[in-house]
């Protein structure tokens, strides 16, 4: 089984579209990281997707941390700085696509958005 995970800063209290537009850009930009293997994989069953909630910026910095040690695709997302939010400021982290069991170990103790 494969699937993606979307882990968003919940201490940030994002507008929903903010919120969604976060996660879109971490789905995305881990997807462009991960091999085509695992992309058809996780494709052919539907292309499961996950979105947990983070306490803090230390948190996902450290969840980070760990995908990259477990060599999942991931993505950290770092805001434009545009509209709600600091430049700079990280809201996002995408793993995967990836076997679940492998991004579970990094993120299993999350709780859903």
């Amino acid at each position: 089984m494969y699937k993606q995970v979307i882990v968003v800063r919940k201490d940030l209290k994002m507008s929903k579209g903010k919120l969604a537009a976060q996660a879109c850009h971490a789905s995305v930009h881990a997807f462009e990281r991960a091999r085509w293997g695992l992309i058809e994989k996780w494709e052919k069953e539907g292309a499961k997707k996950v979105v947990l909630a983070a306490e803090s910026e230390k948190e996902i910095e450290e969840l980070h941390k760990r995908a990259k040690e477990k060599r999942i695709p991931c993505f950290l997302v770092k805001d434009a700085g545009l509209t709600e939010l600091k430049p700079g400021t990280i809201t996002a982290l995408g793993l995967g696509p990836d076997r679940e069991e492998k991004i579970d170990e990094v993120t299993g103790h999350l709780k859903p958005l």
